[in-house]
């Protein structure tokens, strides 16, 4: 599994600020905490935004549907 790194500062403000409020922390079992210290890379075809919880501080990861995929799932 090859990890391509990417820029998550090349997005526009707008797209940057609702990455880093739109999250889910399993440790603090609350969503949209914010997460800091983003770092955005490409793993098998997915692109995922790895931070740390803003509350917290443990690791929270996003993973970013493209536009043909966004609201459907694999397993419903």
């Amino acid at each position: 599994m090859e990890r391509t790194e990417r820029d998550f500062y090349a997005r526009d403000k707008e797209d940057q600020e609702a990455f880093l409020s739109q999250t889910w922390c399993n440790n603090c079992m609350e969503a949209d905490l914010g997460m800091v210290e983003p770092v955005e890379f490409e793993q098998e075809g997915v692109i995922f935004i790895e931070g740390k919880c803003a509350k917290c501080g443990e690791p929270v990861t996003t993973e970013i549907a493209d536009d043909s995929t966004d609201g459907e799932w694999d397993d419903e």
